[in-house]
């Protein structure tokens, strides 16, 4: 089994804290269940006895009876034998209504240390704020990275270009590479997606017309480098004969966003300072699921590369935007701890044109934040005090 270091080190400082909290959210299937155990694992080396470790999957049937906050909480309390502190475990919490309300419940008493996921970001970032503003602190858990494949698939350096292919194709849900052929890759991709379909947003949010929900995530993803435009989408839909009043277009798109299968993406101003709420772009979570919900036979290596480097970025602990100049735009500007980059992302830098585009880009940035230019050549065309990067320098620093 894979060990995802890199979540369990930004979860470590918070096990034994018992007034926060630990919140894991993100895509189905990205993982979350795994890093609970392996969590479980590690304060086990801590010392901590198994009796004194309650792990709870909503996903079973053996908790099928568990169905409010009363039960969740009655039941934790019945298996509690002593004052010792108790590390509470709940996978896919989200299943239990006011589930938040047990929590709160249980953490008062100081003498448990809670972890919970959810594949709902609604769960993590509404609900909890309710009853538990303050009090918990989460983590975005995402399908793996590509420096986790290549540990995970042993890929040598050598055939990175063709990993690198594959994740444009298949994406990086952990359990996919367990499928050797592409028909049983894309048949798990799809049981993920339509499980999504039916937990988070049929069952969960309530959306009941899932051909215009599909339809909408279709061109959402197939646009997904441009500048998003809901006259575009509404005209998209009307065309196909799923007409939508433009409150719901904004629903769904909530709904893709808050079951983690897109992000949205905010445009920053350069010059003015200030996020621009309005012209943002959606990005994938997963290119997998990109791919079986798109038309197109062929893989656009230009979106998927940008994908992957916004996906990358996300997980180096980035908040990242859109870059608005009074020129044009930088592919993304990544803030983090007050430092600021910005970066271009072409796949193939290889014509003259081409580079003269992509670093001309920054022409109009006054500040001195370092920038970059980030593709697949091996070649060092660094020029001007703009830094190249090769994507595999890029994706294997986690320094960056």
């Amino acid at each position: 089994m894979l060990k995802r270091s890199y979540y369990l080190n930004k979860v470590k400082d918070f096990y034994h804290i018992n007034s926060l909290i630990k919140v894991l959210c993100g895509l189905r299937r990205s993982g979350k269940s795994v890093i609970l155990q392996q969590i479980i694992e590690e304060i086990k080396k801590d010392g901590i006895n198994d009796n004194h470790i309650i792990y709870i999957n909503f996903e079973s049937l053996d908790y099928a009876n568990i169905t409010n906050a009363v039960e969740l909480n009655n039941y934790i309390k019945s298996l509690v034998k002593d004052k010792k502190t108790y590390y509470i475990f709940l996978d896919e919490v989200q299943k239990v209504k006011d589930f938040e309300k047990a929590i709160n419940s249980l953490r008062i008493t100081e003498k448990f240390s809670i972890f919970i996921t959810g594949s709902n970001s609604k769960m993590t970032f509404l609900e909890l704020s309710t009853d538990l503003s303050g009090r918990y602190v989460s983590f975005r858990i995402n399908p793996l990275s590509f420096k986790e494949v290549v540990e995970l698939t042993k890929t040598k350096p050598e055939n990175y270009s063709d990993l690198l292919l594959d994740i444009f194709e298949w994406g990086t849900l952990p359990q996919r590479f367990v499928f050797e052929n592409d028909a049983s890759k894309e048949n798990y991709i799809r049981d993920v997606y339509d499980s999504i379909l039916l937990k988070d947003v049929v069952e969960r949010l309530g959306i009941s017309d899932v051909t215009s929900f599909n339809k909408i995530l279709q061109y959402v993803l197939e646009t997904e480098t441009r500048e998003f435009s809901a006259t575009n989408v509404l005209d998209y839909l009307n065309k196909s004969g799923n007409k939508v009043a433009n409150d719901t277009l904004y629903k769904y798109l909530d709904a893709l966003c808050s079951t983690f299968i897109v992000n949205r993406v905010y445009r920053y101003d350069v010059n003015g300072k200030m996020v621009l709420k309005s012209l943002n772009k959606f990005y994938a979570t997963d290119l997998g699921v990109k791919k079986i919900k798109t038309n197109s036979k062929e893989i656009n290596y230009s979106q998927a590369f940008e994908n992957l480097i916004y996906n990358e970025l996300v997980k180096k602990g980035y908040d990242v935007y859109i870059g608005k100049t009074k020129e044009g735009e930088i592919d993304f500007i990544a803030c983090k701890n007050k430092s600021v980059k910005y970066i271009q992302a072409c796949y193939d830098l290889s014509n003259e044109a081409t580079r003269n585009r992509e670093f001309n880009a920054f022409a109009n940035i006054s500040d001195n934040y370092p920038k970059y230019v980030i593709s697949t050549n091996k070649e060092d065309y660094s020029q001007n005090g703009i830094k190249h990067l090769n994507i595999f320098d890029f994706l294997m620093d986690d320094e960056f």
